[in-house]
């Protein structure tokens, strides 16, 4: 049997859930079970779960936009903006009358819990990823006790989770699955493979962190930084609510590999309650996200700065 599995690329919820929707096909199907993996993502020349792209024998998208189509049979998402429109929802509240294999809930902090809790519930998964899944919570939700901890390089499986972030195409997310489905996920955060990964990104962090320690302006509650000057090697999380911790709002807009992104997010840890709802902000340009965090990716630098801008000062009222 083919298996295609389309999950949300570069991000340790999507690789993390394709580890267990892995295992939970194993023990439905058997060993005869050939899995393909795509790393999907949002940017100008990334992958998408296109319809075109299932062609497998049994085909699943996991954290990442739903395509509504009959060559699909397994769905699983938290993503406030999973359907492109009215029609992709409706299509998707059919499947879902009818089988259990369809699962959207926007109130779960991650697709991995999502999908495992399912996966015991429904289908009487019997593997043990309790560490997996708590550690996928953790980033996706920011669930970190502050930012200080949430930009901490030092716990190796932080530096895995750069690693993902990082390097997260299809080969990649391909032996990361088999790594975690046969070993603990502290071995394989401390395995020489991943250490000698993340050795240039630990220099490439410490760049990132000054670069936006210059470059950041204050906008009221929000910072906002513009490294659009030249292609940034990488882009840190929740670096803005460390080095600014009374900023309720961040937006960084990034000059990346293929295009432009923008990062907009809520800091968890600034002491003021979350007002507005940043999906629905970064749908407006063909985004999406959650309510606390989102992300935009741009072909053109001064939309991409003009689109940032008028962000943050939406935020900063």
């Amino acid at each position: 049997m083919k298996v295609v599995v389309a999950t949300h690329g570069h991000c340790f919820d999507g690789l993390c859930s394709a580890v267990v929707f892995s295992s939970l096909l194993r023990q439905l199907e058997g060993d005869g079970v050939a899995f393909t993996y795509r790393s999907c993502g949002y940017g100008v020349s990334q992958q998408t779960a296109a319809e075109e792209h299932l062609t497998g024998d049994v085909n699943a998208i996991l954290d990442y936009r739903f395509t509504p189509s009959e060559r699909l049979h397994w769905y699983f998402d938290h993503h406030q903006t999973a359907f492109a429109d009215a029609a992709a929802r409706r299509y998707f509240d059919e499947r879902a009358a009818q089988s259990e294999r369809f699962v959207f809930d926007p109130a779960i902090s991650s697709c991995t819990k999502l999908l495992y809790d399912t996966a015991v519930t429904k289908f009487g998964l019997k593997t043990d990823f309790d560490e997996l899944v708590g550690w996928a919570d953790i980033v996706d939700s920011a669930s970190f006790e502050n930012a200080a901890a949430a930009i901490d390089r030092q716990d190796p499986v932080q530096r895995l989770v750069s690693v993902v972030e990082h390097y997260g195409n299809d080969g990649f997310i391909a032996q990361m699955v088999a790594a975690l489905s046969s070993r603990p996920l502290l071995a394989v955060a401390k395995s020489a493979d991943v250490q000698r990964r993340y050795a240039p990104l630990g220099k490439r962090h410490d760049r990132f962190v000054d670069a936006v320690r210059t470059k950041a302006q204050r906008r009221g509650r929000v910072v906002f930084v513009d490294l659009t000057d030249k292609p940034l090697e990488l882009i840190g999380k929740f670096v803005t609510y460390a080095l600014f911790p009374e900023s309720v709002y961040s937006v960084v807009v990034a000059q990346v590999q293929h295009g432009f992104k923008i990062s907009v997010g809520y800091n968890p840890w600034c002491g003021h309650m979350l007002d507005t709802d940043i999906s629905s902000i970064c749908a407006r340009y063909g985004g999406g996200g959650h309510p606390v965090v989102g992300g935009i990716s741009v072909a053109d630098g001064p939309r991409a700065q003009a689109i940032a801008s008028h962000i943050a000062d939406e935020l900063a009222c």
